[in-house]
């Protein structure tokens, strides 16, 4: 679905990725991992347009879409979510995902203005894809509520379920366990799970989280110091000496010791 082909970014002297090469597959949930620092979400930030690279290439599928701005990313289905949840507070919870679809019909002022029949259809339409979201994610009741006012997982749940309200070729989830109680956090676990399973997204997610990446990533990448060093199944990085050591030193015995 994605390939990052020898991607280079420096800040200053500072090499945040250097000389990063993987492939995301289709239909799969790919797990980033690495100590703070190890350039995961400026990783996420080059794939997504929001840092142009130094150099290198992205790929989607058999498209070059390396130096696309985020909205050109956003209309060929690379989405991303954030590790602080960026709601507009103060619309209601369905309100936020009514929002999100492009090229809405009463966005521009003839269409508004002339076209009021449509917009109303189009309003309906995506309203009722907003509460068909809504009750996938179990937010139904909170439906009318302002989104400011939600706990920081079921604003997380709100994130994923913006990347619903289109048809994403791949999603990018920043850490999207920080902050959330365990309950929600096995929610939206689920919901990842189902999304993938059912109706085949592709997920590529950084988490610190090792038994929310163990449930639900297979491969896992880990990064250290810009670069990638190694990738395997979420038992086999447990268990690497070089990715003990590039989180707490030599010494340690369980990397999910430190990682809760």
């Amino acid at each position: 679905m994605i390939r990052v082909d020898n991607v280079y970014k420096t800040f200053g002297g500072l090499k945040a990725v250097d000389g990063v090469s993987l492939d995301l597959k289709e239909g799969s949930i790919t797990g980033l991992i690495g100590p703070n620092g190890a350039g995961k979400t400026t990783l996420f930030n080059i794939i997504a347009g929001k840092f142009p690279l130094d150099s290198g290439q992205i790929w989607l599928k058999n498209e070059n879409v390396t130096g696309l701005s985020p909205h050109e990313l956003f209309d060929k289905g690379i989405l991303r979510t954030f590790q602080i949840a960026q709601e507009f507070y103060s619309l209601t919870v369905i309100e936020n995902l009514m929002v999100v679809p492009n090229n809405q019909t009463g966005e521009s002022l003839f269409g508004a203005c002339f076209r009021s029949g449509l917009v109303k259809k189009e309003e309906s339409e995506i309203r009722d894809r907003a509460s068909d979201v809504l009750e996938f994610l179990n937010l139904s009741d909170l439906a009318y509520e302002k989104a400011g006012n939600l706990s920081g997982g079921q604003k997380k749940l709100l994130e994923l379920g913006r990347t619903m309200m289109v048809e994403p070729k791949i999603v990018f989830l920043d850490e999207v366990g920080a902050g959330v109680n365990r309950t929600l956090l096995r929610s939206i676990g689920d919901a990842i799970y189902k999304l993938n399973k059912e109706r085949n997204y592709t997920f590529c997610m950084i988490e610190h989280d090792m038994d929310f990446i163990t449930r639900l990533c297979e491969p896992v990448i880990v990064m250290a110091e810009g670069k990638i060093l190694m990738q395997g199944s979420a038992l086999q990085v447990q268990s690497d000496e070089r990715v003990i050591e590039a989180y707490l030193g030599t010494g340690f015995k369980n990397i999910s010791t430190v990682i809760p």
